[in-house]
């Protein structure tokens, strides 16, 4: 069988002719186009390409991708893309949407489609506010936050999306910002050579509603101390001068220490492929909100059955032992009622 050569295309290929509606300053611009810089280089069809997404400012990213695309209904991206990847497996397949859109009415759709791991790209960009609406604190707004919606401050404790996507037995999860288009580019990479679930938050600032919400740890002058790079089999080091480590106290939790001689052996060493999330959690609970010290990078990334491949593989077994099923029986089995 000879390889199938994919036609050399440029970011200008990727883009629609559809003007991008953003405010001006969005960091949705800069996801934009990262997102379609690197899409030659990955070598990828743009008919064999899907973009998906809910409702929200990120979900109008569909219209400026120049391939296959959805603009679906609140929160429920992630199902329908789920249909998508079961009917055609073939395709690389994003899903787009904001925290708003992803956490709240579509957060039972999100943590399901993770579990069952489905093989999806998943793009939540978090700005920890709702955008499109005009303000309203969303799930992953601060306590104390003071919006159109919560006037004398939020009393809702937020949602960190990356251990909801653990919790969830995710089979991979990453973390990015809109402030660094490598790291970026290389999050996504790897979260679409995944077979299976692949979330990647991406921090992303609304210039309008939520200035600067993660510019305490993602301005270039504040990240050498304060975003901690994950990187597989190394120990987790930060700072300037890697002065800084994360080591389990003795109550399992992860903590930051300086680091000295005498406790260096004890700085964890990154393994995003145990099978056991325990420690990517301890990680990701690190910090409680963008202002502390916060991890960046591949959290997990683990071997599991995609759901397509398992569906198809039931259906085939199933065919070859029991013959071709008979509707009309199934439908008249028991139980049955009379009315």
């Amino acid at each position: 069988m000879t390889d199938v050569v994919v036609p050399e295309t440029s970011k200008t290929d990727w883009t629609s002719d559809q003007e991008p509606r953003w405010c001006p300053g969005c960091g949705d611009y800069s996801i934009l186009t990262a997102i379609q810089l690197m899409m030659p280089e990955m070598g990828l069809r743009r008919e064999d390409t899907v973009f998906i997404s809910g409702i929200g400012c990120a979900a109008r990213f569909p219209y400026y991708m120049n391939t296959y695309g959805m603009h679906s209904i609140h929160g429920r991206s992630p199902a329908i893309a789920t249909g998508l990847a079961l009917a055609r497996p073939d395709l690389n397949i994003f899903v787009v949407g904001g925290d708003g859109d992803m956490l709240s009415i579509g957060g039972n759709h999100l943590i399901h489609v993770l579990r069952r791991n489905v093989n999806l790209t998943i793009l939540l960009f978090n700005n920890q506010i709702y955008g499109l609406t005009k303000g309203q604190y969303s799930p992953t707004s601060e306590i104390g936050k003071v919006t159109k919606s919560t006037p004398l401050g939020s009393l809702d404790e937020p949602f960190n999306p990356v251990s909801l996507a653990l919790g969830a037995e995710a089979s991979f999860v990453a973390r990015t910002h809109d402030m660094d288009r490598q790291h970026m580019q290389e999050m996504i990479r790897q979260a679409h050579d995944h077979d299976g679930s692949a979330l990647v938050e991406v921090f992303q600032n609304c210039n309008v509603f939520n200035d600067g919400a993660f510019g305490a740890i993602t301005k270039k002058a504040h990240r050498a101390e304060m975003l901690i790079d994950l990187q597989a089999g190394q120990p987790v080091r930060f700072g300037p001068d890697l002065n800084k480590g994360v080591v389990l106290d003795p109550s399992g939790c992860a903590t930051i220490v300086d680091v000295t001689p005498e406790n260096e052996a004890s700085v964890i060493v990154h393994d995003p492929s145990h099978p056991d999330p325990s420690l990517s959690f301890a990680l990701s609970r690190l910090s409680s909100g963008p202002y502390e010290p916060t991890p960046v990078g591949v959290f997990r990334s683990v071997r599991r059955p995609d759901y397509a491949g398992e569906v198809s593989r039931q259906l085939a077994n199933a065919q070859d032992t029991k013959g071709p099923g008979d509707l009309g029986k199934l439908l008249n089995s028991r139980p049955t009622w009379t009315v």
